[in-house]
């Protein structure tokens, strides 16, 4: 115990917990905007078509587009999982903007010019047009898996916030606000998802910056929170080691998250959904290099926030007194405690939270809409839908998959910490759907019976090597090296921990655990490509390689286009018709 307490650690928790009625204003405020943004796409402006509902009719901005796709992709787990990955471990992490920029590039040049000539509604229509049916209903499932175990740690993310802050179980505040997520996406479709992104970009954007700059006078400056870090080793230069096993190197964190966030950019139905609601290319590569700057800085406020909780904390761990339960409530803790006295600050901050976790929920949801619509019954189903059908299909989708990614919340709570399980997660699915829409566009020897064996052996391979991983660091065979904490100044009452807890720095890894257990996460999207296309590749000389020649050079990347044999002008007129959809 300390010598002169002054409250109990649980006292000072409840104490924390002022969510005054301007906060609470502040927050249903945001909600009922989303909804109102929904009302008005789905009731003001007339009858929604299929195009309007899932494409926003072709004829989007390029401004709100590149604002909708930070929004989705910049979730509770980065506002929140990236500032407890700095306190904990230090900046490493930062350095994985270099991997962002490498994947604007590649994306630009290689991947985006085929998917928007094509003009596809869903992504995965491509697979059928390189492949077979088979295969884009293959690609399909791995985004469905993909999205129903990614969205439920979307969602409990800021529902720990507001624990933090209210007391309230996140269990209730989870389905109250996904109903509103729910609501505005069913009945608004993609501009209304877009719009409502816009709104909730500004505010988490906004939310972010005042509370740094807030924290940053309290503490007394950036001098104080950069010497402060700097002096427990959480700031440091880049690290070269070569060595898979270790967590966050220079190349872990450019190569390995430039291929992570390549999966996640390039080929995912959320994201290229935004980009082919753009008229033009011009207008998606220019939303995509706005994509590239938003979230780039948000990674960097949020790494700066983490040095801030640490300048704030740094003689008071409140992870090793128990005054912050769980890691990823570190921010909403410093926001209480730093802007407990100005009345709708704090519910402007859990606002910018949720905003984030909205914005990937709606659109994930939209998305999955029009994976259901064209990739499942359209292909499997002869039968056309009026539009009143496909109206109520679409729906029916939205509100169905949400209701189970609400429920999963409870699966999630008891699974850790959240940035490290979202990777591994996602591991198992983004090697498979990167590696088969690479060899398509990279591989022109690839075939149907290729594609298939590479992204079942990739599936099958990583969910051995990401359960096995997630396996035995629940049995704590793997450990990771952590910053060193201090509990000296603390001025409250708690339950000292065992010596061995406080500043602990722990070996990295246990050398018995199998070597793949040991690999960094962010190995685990290149892995899992690299496994994928090896396979298809030998498969399909095996099987039948495609002939180069036979293939439209509008399905490969134009990076290879240049080394395909010319076709003639009559031919290359037949190939064209026939994937605009033309039947003789």
């Amino acid at each position: 115990m300390m010598d002169v307490p002054r409250a109990s650690v649980e006292y000072l928790g409840m104490a924390m917990r002022r969510f005054g009625p301007a906060d609470y204003v502040v927050f249903v405020s945001m909600l009922l905007v989303c909804a109102m943004i929904g009302v008005y796409y789905g009731f003001c402006t007339g009858k929604l078509s299929e195009a309007d509902y899932l494409m926003g009719g072709r004829n989007m901005q390029t401004f709100p587009v590149a604002m909708s796709l930070i929004a989705s992709f910049i979730s509770g787990i980065t506002l929140l999982g990236t500032p407890t990955e700095v306190y904990v471990y230090g900046i490493q992490y930062v350095y994985i903007v270099g991997g962002v920029l490498a994947m604007g590039i590649t994306m630009g040049s290689a991947y985006l010019p085929v998917f928007h000539d094509l003009q596809l509604t869903s992504t995965y229509e491509y697979l059928e047009k390189r492949f077979n049916k088979h295969v884009r209903l293959f690609g399909s499932f791995l985004f469905s898996l993909a999205l129903v175990t990614w969205l439920p740690i979307v969602i409990y993310v800021p529902a720990l916030a507001f624990n933090q802050v209210t007391g309230v179980n996140v269990h209730i505040i989870t389905p109250a606000v996904c109903i509103v997520c729910i609501f505005y996406t069913c009945v608004g479709g993609l501009k209304a998802v877009v719009w409502t992104d816009v709104v909730q970009t500004l505010i988490m954007f906004g939310a972010m910056v005042f509370v740094i700059i807030k924290g940053t006078i309290d503490v007394g400056g950036l001098r104080v929170v950069w010497e402060r870090n700097y002096e427990s080793g959480r700031i440091e230069a880049p690290i070269w080691d070569l060595n898979p096993a270790t967590r966050h190197t220079v190349w872990v964190l450019v190569i390995g998250g430039f291929v992570h966030w390549l999966q996640g950019s390039a080929m995912n139905q959320y994201q290229l959904q935004r980009y082919l609601a753009l008229p033009t290319l011009k207008g998606a590569k220019n939303a995509l290099w706005l994509f590239v700057m938003g979230a780039s800085s948000f990674i960097f406020l949020c790494s700066y926030s983490g040095m801030l909780v640490f300048a704030t904390y740094y003689k008071c761990d409140p992870l090793t007194t128990k005054l912050a339960v769980a890691k990823d409530q570190l921010l909403p803790l410093l926001v209480m405690d730093t802007l407990k006295d100005l009345p709708g600050v704090p519910g402007l901050f859990v606002a910018g939270v949720f905003s984030a976790a909205l914005s990937s929920m709606s659109t994930g949801l939209n998305s999955m809409a029009a994976v259901v619509l064209e990739d499942f019954y359209k292909t499997w189903f002869s039968h056309k839908l009026s539009p009143r059908q496909t109206d109520i299909l679409m729906k029916t989708v939205v509100v169905v998959v949400g209701t189970v990614c609400v429920g999963l919340v409870f699966v999630v709570e008891k699974l850790g910490a959240v940035l490290q399980m979202s990777m591994s997660l996602s591991g198992i699915t983004h090697g498979a759907s990167l590696g088969i829409f690479s060899m398509g566009l990279f591989l022109p020897w690839v075939n149907s019976k290729g594609a298939l064996a590479g992204g079942v052996a990739c599936l099958g391979f990583m969910s051995w090597v990401c359960l096995g991983t997630q396996a035995a660091i629940a049995a704590g065979d793997i450990n990771f090296q952590t910053k060193p904490v201090s509990v000296e100044g603390c001025t409250y009452d708690f339950v000292t921990p065992a010596p061995a807890v406080i500043n602990s720095t722990m070996e990295p890894h246990k050398d018995e655990v199998f070597a793949l257990y040991r690999m960094s996460y962010l190995w685990y999207t290149l892995l899992g490509t690299m496994v994928s296309m090896s396979v298809a590749l030998i498969a399909s000389v095996f099987t039948n390689p495609t002939d180069p020649a036979s293939l439209d050079p509008r399905l490969l990347s134009p990076v290879i286009r240049r080394f395909l044999p010319k076709k003639n002008v009559k031919q290359q007129d037949v190939d064209m018709a026939l994937l605009s959809g033309y039947k003789p």
